[in-house]
């Protein structure tokens, strides 16, 4: 009987290894749902920018390494968006809040996926867990009728 109880060790360390992986699988997707969250607060500030700003407008433009340099707008309506795998387009005023309001929709769905797989891997964990402890009252189970058998 005590080989079978190191079986289930074993079993027990694989099930908590797979319940692990997936504690750093919801981690990462946690991650990956703030970054996405952080593009969209961008173009929220971008959207802000675009529909208050005017023609003639001061502002700090970003120049890398937190380095800033004040420019004036020339003209509200050459506003050039970032279209995605390499590509921009100057837009119009409403056109560049369009494509940024499209783009932030993108993101919803995506950040809407993350919190479905991070869901489905969470029921996976409870379960594994549920059966983790289910094989621990089993080895404690076992190891009380052992102590019992030797006593008699």
């Amino acid at each position: 009987m005590g080989g079978g109880g190191g079986g289930g060790g074993g079993q027990m360390q694989q099930v908590a290894q797979e319940i692990e992986q997936m504690e750093q699988e919801v981690d990462a997707i946690d991650e990956e749902i703030e970054r996405l969250r952080e593009k969209q607060s961008d173009i929220d500030e971008a959207i802000e920018a675009i529909e208050t700003l005017d023609s003639g407008s001061t502002v700090q433009v970003p120049l890398g390494g937190d380095a800033y340099i004040r420019a004036t707008i020339e003209d509200i309506d050459e506003v050039v968006v970032s279209l995605g795998g390499g590509y921009s387009a100057e837009r119009e005023q409403d056109g560049a809040v369009d494509t940024l309001e499209t783009k932030k929709e993108t993101l919803d769905d995506h950040i809407s996926e993350l919190q479905e797989e991070k869901a489905e891997v969470e029921t996976e964990m409870e379960e594994l867990e549920q059966q983790a402890q289910q094989m621990q009252q089993q080895q404690m189970q076992q190891m009380m009728q052992q102590q019992e058998q030797e006593d008699e």
